[in-house]
C-alpha cells in the first residue's frame, strides 16, 4: 500500500486558539500511520478576484501548490451564520480558479465541524459539502462529524480531555484513512 497519504488540513477559523484548530490538531495526532496530515493556513490569502488570474498573488500560488501536492483534503470548520467562514470559502475559490485548473478535483475529502453549541456546526458541514461535491471532491459520507460542546472537550494545553471524544476522533480518522486509500489517485 502506498503512503503515507499527504493530507492538507484546512481550518475554517483563523484564531490561533480556536476550538476548530484544537480539533484539527487532535485529529492529526490521532491519524493512522497511512496518513500524514498537516494544517495548510488560509488566513494569508487575498480575496479571490478573477482580475488577478493572469498574474496571481504569491499567496495564491503557494496555496495552490500545497493543495495540488496533497493526496487528500480534510476540512475542520466552525459555523458562521449557518454557513462556512468567509476565509474558508475564499480558499475554495482561490483553489478552484482559474476555470479548468482546480487543485481540488479528485482529492478524497471529509468535513468535521465543531461548535460550543449543541448541533456542532451541522449547517456549515453540509453547506461546505455542497461546494466540495461541485468541486469534484469525493466526500466521506460516514461517519459524519458534528462536534457539539467542543469548548469543553480540551484541557488547558489543548489536549482532548476525555476518552469518548478521543475514540470518536480516532475512529473517524481510521474511516477517513480507508476512504483516502480507496479514492486517492494512483
Amino acid at each position: 500500500m502506498p503512503g503515507p497519504y499527504r493530507v492538507a488540513v484546512l481550518v475554517g477559523s483563523l484564531r490561533q486558539d480556536s476550538i476548530n484548530r484544537k480539533v484539527a490538531r487532535a485529529l492529526i495526532a490521532l491519524q493512522p500511520p497511512s496518513l500524514a496530515g498537516e494544517i495548510v493556513e488560509i488566513g494569508q490569502l487575498p480575496l479571490y478576484n478573477a482580475d488577478a488570474d493572469a498574474s496571481p498573488p504569491a499567496p495564491w500560488t503557494e496555496f495552490r501548490d500545497r493543495i495540488r501536492a496533497a493526496d487528500a483534503v480534510l476540512f475542520v470548520t466552525p459555523e458562521f451564520n449557518r454557513s462556512v467562514p468567509g476565509a474558508l470559502k475564499n480558499a475554495l475559490d482561490v483553489g478552484s480558479r482559474p476555470y479548468g485548473h482546480s487543485v481540488w478535483s479528485g482529492k478524497p475529502g471529509a468535513v468535521v465541524s465543531a461548535s460550543p453549541g449543541g448541533i456542532g456546526g451541522f449547517g456549515a458541514n453540509h453547506h461546505l459539502r455542497q461546494s466540495l461535491v461541485f468541486l469534484n471532491v469525493p466526500m466521506l459520507a460516514q461517519p459524519e462529524a458534528y462536534v457539539g460542546g467542543a469548548d469543553k472537550l480540551f484541557d488547558a494545553q489543548g489536549n482532548v480531555n476525555n476518552d469518548g471524544t478521543r475514540k470518536f476522533f480516532s475512529d473517524f480518522m481510521a474511516a477517513y484513512a480507508a476512504w483516502v486509500a480507496s479514492n486517492a489517485k494512483a
